[in-house]
């Protein structure tokens, strides 16, 4: 169901394994991949985490076979049931480490909101996506924070009401996505490029970076507060010890600890 290798420079991949079921979700993948991406926010060795998959599709949404099993839940079970899967994409989302998506085949309803709640995606140029849940006579509810967040109102408006399926092109005009391969050989060298750029910033910065996006995006301080929160967050960096032997490193011209020669 979910492949899990970490290599010697603390790159971690997660595949999802369910290739003849287009990797769509059910209750256990969905809380292995929690678990197995919360238990990195405790692994000091962990650096960037990789999210793929195997099999013709990178996610198809939920399997029919779970949908058939919700179909007939009362009001309360269908809500704990869709905490379950919005805890999913929260942890991804909160994930200390990068996380880097990368995308084939099709992209469907929850495998669109797995695409938005990574840091960078590279996708083939044949990947199709697709929110398409009013189709269904349903709505995309549980991903839909972490996909207006990416692709804003605009185009939630027209890809929510239609549910119509678009191009990786698109999907990359839309801010969903970073960047788009011509082929598989294109998109795992591109993977494993971005993979050694992340590599190359501090870890501790990296999780104060994340912190730091999220406090500016938040609308609920006032802009007093939220200068007096960044201020907070530069003073911490710039006494931290990687702060110091970055800054140490820069002033000697050599490369930090942090980064393998």
């Amino acid at each position: 169901m979910l492949e899990i290798n970490k290599d010697e420079n603390g790159i971690v991949s997660i595949t999802l394994n369910r290739p003849d079921l287009h990797n769509a979700f059910n209750e256990d993948m969905i809380l292995g991949l929690i678990a197995e991406v919360e238990k990195l926010n405790f692994d000091s060795s962990a650096r960037v985490l990789v999210l793929k998959a195997n099999g013709p599709s990178f996610c198809a949404g939920a399997d029919l076979n779970w949908m058939k099993k919700t179909k007939n839940y009362t009001e309360e079970e269908n809500q704990e049931d869709a905490l379950r899967l919005s805890k999913l994409f929260q942890v991804i989302n909160d994930c200390e480490l990068p996380v880097v998506g990368v995308v084939h085949g099709a992209a469907l309803g929850g495998g669109v909101g797995l695409v938005a709640a990574c840091d960078h995606v590279i996708a083939l140029d044949s990947v199709k996506f697709g929110l398409t849940e009013t189709r269904l006579g349903l709505v995309p509810a549980v991903i839909s924070p972490y996909v207006i967040r990416k692709i804003g109102e605009s185009h939630a408006r027209s890809l929510f009401l239609s549910g119509r399926r678009f191009s990786a092109a698109e999907a990359l005009s839309f801010n969903l996505i970073h960047e788009v391969c011509p082929s598989s050989e294109d998109l795992n060298v591109r993977a494993m490029e971005t993979v050694k750029e992340f590599l190359r910033a501090a870890p501790g910065a990296q999780k104060q970076a994340k912190k730091l996006i999220k406090i500016v995006t938040n609308t609920k301080y006032s802009r007093e507060e939220l200068n007096l929160k960044v201020c907070e967050i530069i003073a911490k960096v710039r006494t931290s010890s990687e702060g110091q032997e970055g800054m140490e490193a820069l002033l000697n011209k050599r490369t930090p600890r942090w980064q393998k020669k």
